[in-house]
């Protein structure tokens, strides 16, 4: 089974930006798609079940990226 997960990431201003936050989730296992909407600063997962969003948030983190679920 998969879920969809949302974030709101107001950091993300740009293409470069939006490239780098779609790689850092692109890299989590579990992830199956990464859709970013960079005008409305959100961004839509398509996970496995088992993927939490905290591991997703963690991974903007560590891009320099905060997010918040929606």
């Amino acid at each position: 089974m998969t879920q969809a997960l949302q974030f709101h990431v107001p950091d993300m201003t740009c293409g470069h930006c939006k490239a780098s936050v779609e790689k850092a989730l692109q890299g989590v296992d579990g992830v199956h798609s990464v859709a970013v909407d960079l005008a409305n600063k959100q961004v839509q997962v398509q996970v496995d079940d088992h993927v939490k969003a905290d591991l997703l948030l963690a991974q903007l983190d560590d891009v320099g990226f905060a997010g918040q679920t929606v």
